[in-house]
């Protein structure tokens, strides 16, 4: 089983460039309005739909878990290296647990994450405690301002 997640977009080719870059990989199919991959590891089958929209939508951000500290940093690297800009977030605390992980944004604004769990959490957020209103995750504006 792998899972699917299909976005809208409105630049195939900049969104290709993007996504070939975090994923590592091309895509298995490229139509005018069209483009999929299905990714191994991880198991992912992942489409980008040419379509009009207003906004951001529903969607809060994407991610992938890995194994530890380390293979987030070299996913980092591989990014930068790849002309990608990764935001750091090392030692956060983020939906209810203690994590790194770096953050990029696509070109239609959905952000990424790519992150290690150290511990559970029993606030949301770092900041939790300070503010009632903080939350975890950022949002386009927060991760362009981090860059």
């Amino acid at each position: 089983m792998k899972m699917h997640v299909a976005i809208n977009v409105r630049d195939l080719e900049t969104a290709l460039g993007f996504y070939k870059k975090l994923f590592d990989a091309e895509p298995t199919k490229v139509r005018h309005n069209y483009a999929k991959f299905e990714l191994e590891e991880p198991g992912l089958h992942f489409s980008l739909n040419v379509r009009p929209y207003e906004s951001r939508g529903v969607i809060n951000h994407f991610g992938f878990q890995v194994e530890n500290t380390e293979a987030v940093l070299a996913v980092k690297q591989r990014l930068q290296d790849a002309g990608l800009v990764a935001v750091d977030e090392m030692g956060t605390t983020c939906c209810y647990a203690v994590q790194d992980k770096i953050w990029v944004t696509d070109p239609e604004g959905n952000a990424w994450e790519v992150f290690y769990t150290m511990a559970d959490s029993e606030f949301e957020s770092a900041e939790e405690g300070l503010r009632p209103d903080s939350v975890c995750c950022p949002v386009e504006s927060d991760l362009i301002s981090l860059e």
